[in-house]
């Protein structure tokens, strides 16, 4: 018999949300270790807040929102919102009931210099990484470190010279007005008017050629974001306005503990490698081992690790190299090269699924917080697997 395709509404669902999710879904063991880490910094979330007035979203929902934006590669807090109100996944995974209403986008833009900081995704990184089930995955001796670009929220058409004012609307070559060409008023009589002509190409953004024009991050600047920089990571590669994201990684597991974000220079990544260890490690008197590749190979860094007690496996220059056979004849600094190149696996998942390909947001600070909520994230990602071997 063939069935009816009428649609009766149901008044009543009977069915819990917590029903509808499968049982072997890989968010179930997320969201146990991600609540399980959100309720011990339940002291940190009342700091924030006052004591008295008008109740607000918990942090507890808007950091988990934040992360299912991460992980699911939505683009922008109006669309998560928009999935939100129709995916029963999503409801369940940040807490809000079949029946809750949504919130507005600007909560997150309201929140973001209070609650989504960079201080405290870096306590939810390490509240999860102290979980006692991912406590045991970790290596308290052996770490590797590398860092990557983030293409800033900014074009090349808006470095511009520091010495020069911020050019008019008019003045944009990309400004649409500028492709409507309007005839000039006369006191001549004329026998009909001239109707407002119009180029058969209407450009809203013109090329501009940049060709033999020097530039560098000392006579130029961003006007769309003052802290980006201009720089190339190789010498065959093309500049671009961009930050530089640094990873510190365990070797046992492939896990992140500390990520940092800075302005693109030539001597940054070495600087946030000693910073980075000096959170993870502070005042350490463990013997650590520290990988990296020859970007890393430089005498008063590889001092300085010397200095911290750290055995520099760091990946030999050809020539000049500040390693040597004090450390290249042991077994475990070829075990160390092999294990440091996992901490790439990371930088193309934030960049693929993560969105931090180009970042949306501008000012070092809101694109370091959404780093470094993204390596949490991606740890995240590989703890259903781990915890199950």
């Amino acid at each position: 018999m063939r069935g009816s395709d009428k649609v009766t509404g149901s008044l009543f669902s009977y069915v819990d949300l917590e029903e509808r999710i499968p049982a072997r879904h890989p968010l179930r063991k997320i969201r146990t270790v991600v609540n399980d880490a959100l309720r011990s910094l339940d002291g940190e979330f009342d700091r924030l807040y006052a004591g008295e007035g008008r109740p607000s979203i918990a942090p507890e929902r808007l950091i988990r929102a934040s992360l299912l934006q991460i992980l699911y590669s939505i683009r922008s807090e109006r669309q998560l919102m928009e999935q939100m109100d129709y995916n029963l996944l999503f409801r369940w995974f940040v807490g809000l009931g079949i029946d809750d209403t949504v919130w507005v986008p600007t909560v997150f833009t309201k929140n973001r210099d209070r609650l989504l900081t960079t201080d405290m995704s870096r306590k939810i990184m390490a509240a999860i990484l102290a979980h006692r089930e991912v406590a045991p995955l970790l290596s308290d001796d052996h770490f590797s470190v590398d860092g990557t670009l983030v293409k800033a929220w900014a074009s090349m058409k808006s470095f511009q010279p520091k010495d020069d004012e911020m050019p008019d609307q008019h003045d944009d070559p990309g400004d649409p007005s500028d492709s409507i060409v309007r005839a000039e008023p006369s006191n001549q009589p004329t026998a009909e008017p001239e109707p407002m002509t119009r180029p058969t190409h209407r450009n809203r953004n013109a090329e501009v050629d940049f060709r033999g024009e020097r530039r560098s991050n000392v006579t130029h600047a961003s006007v769309t974001d003052l802290e980006a920089r201009m720089f190339k990571k190789s010498p065959g590669a093309g500049a671009m306005l961009c930050f530089m994201g640094h990873s510190l990684m365990e070797n046992r597991s492939g896990l992140i503990v500390q990520a940092d974000l800075t302005q693109a220079d030539g001597h940054a990544e070495r600087r946030a490698a000693i910073d980075m260890l000096h959170r993870h490690s502070p005042g350490s008197t463990r013997r650590l081992t520290l990988a990296a590749d020859r970007g890393y190979d430089s005498a008063d860094f590889v001092a300085e690790l010397r200095q911290m007690v750290v055995t520099p496996h760091v990946a030999q220059k050809s020539r000049h190299s500040a390693i040597d056979g004090r450390t290249t004849r042991h077994a475990g600094y070829a075990k160390s090269q092999r294990c440091r190149k996992k901490i790439e696996e990371p930088f193309g998942w934030a960049k693929t699924v993560g969105g931090m390909v180009q970042t949306m947001y501008r000012g070092i600070e809101r694109v370091r917080a959404r780093f470094t909520m993204t390596m949490a994230a991606c740890n995240l990602v590989r703890l259903p697997k781990l915890l199950a071997a």
